[in-house]
């Protein structure tokens, strides 16, 4: 009996054993199904956080959403291989195995789409992106992961199945050995049954430990997946925030659910206020051109499922009316499904870029009216061969040709000059070579007309290259009035000096309000006074007869109706007033004597015509007549040669500039302001180096010009405003 009831309790430890060891064995299979379903999670949440990185670089262009791509992107086919290893089915493997290359071409379309995005294709990103493949992958992989967790869920289902089986075939022997026992030592089998169960309550209790420390581990990775995601979407609202585009995004019924701060500000709404409306209420735009209402592209985004553009001229009219102009485009929102959840407006204002536009159509426009204006002949002709390309309109009416006779013709046809010595149709002698003028001097030359006849002219040479080409433009200038003008005022000058300093009459000029500033050698000679005694301290009404002033002053009045107060006024009130005025005036010597004159005077103005002064001469009619109009004649010429300098500098199609010897600006044209971007009043008195990319090299060109009184093809880098 007691080998019988050892046997038994033989057998029963022999069964307890075997069946401890399948529960071991179902709880080591368990454990392990628990790791591969949590490592094939962590594998997708990978994939997941590289493609989110992804979106977030090409929106933004900041490295920093990569680091979840980079973190994964060169283990993913490791993790591949060791979840293969981990798993026991055929079934499942089969899954690992479709996974890898839809991981591999995953991550090269992610690596495909970060590569144009750093090159700054951003066509090519909303190609990538738009053409779905990218969807298509991952939603793959997460069919692939999916089945292949669903099979080792199976299987975990099995191994629990096949756990309560062990535990059920456990009871069941117990209670046979414990019949058996019972029959024959029921105290024995009874501690036995007692042991059984102890072990049994400790092999389950750790068990459930164990799930219990692994659900710990599940949770933790979930609150991390969940904190990721969070601080992937605040990473997504600060880019929305921080661009510098507009962005509305509405749902799938058009009504708005998100505007970011620059829509904010260009609609005039506030996203409080603009959600759940309309999106045609808060987006409002016309054409530019006609004024009526544009379609937004909102609605054929969702009509469409397809991105859509506005077409040019396009203005936005915000909140409280005020208008910009815009460019955008619109693309659709999907859901895993691909289907159309919402659309999101991108736009921004580009009323600048079509104020530069227009502004480069006007200043076309502008040089072409300046060209076909401008008393000066320009003539553009290759550097090549001197063969004539355009001529305008000032250049046909000096030289009698018209512009088809002219176009395509050598620059020899106009200018003998160039016939001669070898220089056959060139302007480079201009530009550089020993004794000749730098470019854009000018210089003296004869011109020869359609007829034959030759005449001066002077010409201006500069520059340009335009599609790999060099071209010279001449601007050319008729001489001949010039020169008829420079003999007639050498002669005019040496008559004014001599007039002026000439002790047989009197010159006196006052300012405005009549005090002497003037008094010349005649007028100390016939008056007696010196120039200090009434230079800024009296009136030519303080050196005459004042019974004559007031007698004029009566006259005066009497024939031009008005009042005029006796005094200075009586001396120069027609003067004042544009008339001619020549009168016989006594004047009071210093000595006491009275000295007769004829009196002529005139008003001295400014170029507005305001009054400035007053000149008095005294001096029989003719050799006063003589003096006015030579006088008159050199201001006059005076007031064109500072025309012409203006205008020429001005219609110069170059950028000019002129210093003085220390490099201080003193005088820019237009060109010169376009090109720096800044205004005459900024750049006058401004030192000229301080507009050039090498200031040094800059200010070394000015210290050239004044050594070597020359500076051919000397090359600077203009820094304009904008940099």
């Amino acid at each position: 009996m007691l080998a019988v009831a050892s046997l038994l309790v033989a057998l029963a430890a022999g069964c307890a054993f075997w069946v401890f060891g399948q529960i071991e064995s179902a709880a080591q299979e368990r454990k392990q199904a628990f790791i591969v379903i949590g490592q094939a999670e962590e594998l997708l949440s990978a994939v997941k956080d590289a493609e989110t990185g992804q979106r977030g670089f090409a929106l933004t262009g900041d490295e920093v959403f990569l680091e979840s791509y980079l973190n994964v992107r060169d283990h993913l086919i490791g993790r591949l291989g060791e979840l293969r290893q981990l798993s026991r089915t055929d079934a499942a493997r089969r899954h690992l195995d479709a996974l890898h290359p839809l991981v591999d071409a995953k991550m090269m379309e992610l690596s495909r789409v970060i590569a144009l995005r750093r090159n700054h294709d951003t066509a090519g990103v909303l190609a990538a992106v738009g053409g779905g493949e990218g969807k298509r992958l991952m939603d793959l992989i997460r069919f692939e992961v999916g089945g292949f967790v669903q099979l080792e869920r199976v299987a975990l289902e099995q191994h629990d199945a096949q756990f309560q089986s062990t535990i059920g075939q456990f009871f069941g022997l117990i209670v046979a050995a414990s019949l058996l026992a019972l029959l024959l030592a029921l105290g024995f089998a009874y501690l036995i049954h007692r042991e059984a169960r102890h072990r049994l309550n400790q092999g389950v209790l750790l068990e459930t430990k164990h799930l219990l420390d692994l659900q710990q581990v599940t949770n933790r990775e979930l609150v991390q997946a969940n904190v990721t995601l969070q601080i992937s979407e605040q990473k997504l609202a600060v880019t929305l925030h921080s661009i510098g585009d507009g962005v509305i995004a509405t749902d799938a019924e058009g009504c708005v659910t998100l505007l970011n701060p620059v829509a904010e500000q260009l609609t005039g709404w506030q996203q409080g206020e603009a959600l759940r409306r309309p999106v045609d209420e808060i987006f409002n735009i016309i054409n530019q051109e006609t004024r009526a209402p544009s379609t937004i592209p909102v609605k054929a985004t969702l009509e469409h499922g397809t991105v859509q553009g506005l077409a040019n001229h396009t203005v936005l009219i915000a909140r409280d009316g005020a208008e910009c102009s815009i460019a955008d485009s619109c693309a659709p929102i999907r859901d895993r499904d691909g289907a159309v959840v919402g659309a999101v407006l991108v736009f921004r204002d580009v009323t600048k870029e079509e104020t530069s536009r227009q502004a480069l159509r006007d200043g076309g426009a502008l040089v072409q009216a300046i060209l076909n204006t401008v008393a000066d002949g320009i003539i553009t002709l290759q550097a090549v061969d001197g063969v004539i390309e355009r001529v305008n309109p000032a250049a046909e009416r000096m030289f009698g040709y018209g512009t088809a006779e002219l176009i395509g013709r050598g620059f020899g046809l106009l200018f003998p000059e160039f016939e001669r010595g070898g220089r056959t149709h060139t302007l480079e002698h201009f530009l550089a070579g020993d004794g000749m003028l730098a470019a854009g001097a000018g210089r003296e030359v004869a011109g020869r007309r359609k007829d034959g006849v030759l005449f001066p002219l002077e010409i201006t040479v500069s520059e340009m290259t335009i599609g790999g080409l060099r071209y010279f433009t001449g601007v050319l200038r008729d001489l001949s009035a010039r020169k008829r003008a420079e003999v007639a005022e050498l002669k005019a000058g040496a008559l004014q000096s001599a007039i002026f300093n000439s002790a047989n009459f009197s010159s006196i000029a006052t300012d405005a309000k009549g005090v002497i500033q003037i008094f010349n050698v005649g007028a100390e000679r016939m008056l007696g006074y010196a120039a200090d005694d009434v230079l800024n301290k009296i009136t030519p009404a303080d050196i005459s007869d004042p019974g004559e002033v007031i007698e004029r002053a009566k006259t005066l009045s009497a024939e031009l109706a008005t009042i005029i107060t006796p005094g200075f006024e009586a001396l120069v009130f027609k003067a004042s007033r544009g008339i001619e005025d020549i009168y016989e005036l006594t004047y009071i010597r210093k000595d006491g004597p009275r000295l007769p004159a004829v009196v002529s005077v005139t008003a001295l103005r400014d170029v507005h015509n305001a009054i400035i002064g007053y000149l008095l001469i005294g001096t029989d009619n003719t050799a006063r007549k003589e003096v006015e109009e030579e006088r008159m004649k050199l201001d006059q010429r005076l007031r064109d040669q500072q025309f012409y300098t203006r205008s020429l500098i001005e219609a110069n199609i170059d950028a000019i500039m002129t210093t003085d010897p220390s490099g201080i600006i003193t005088d820019i044209n237009k060109q010169m302001e376009a090109l720096t971007g800044r205004t005459r009043d900024e750049l006058i008195g401004a030192p000229f180096k301080n507009y050039f990319t090498d200031p040094a090299r800059a200010e070394a060109s000015i210290k050239r010009v004044l050594s070597e009184r020359k500076v051919s093809d000397y090359e600077l880098t203009a820094l304009a405003l904008d940099g």
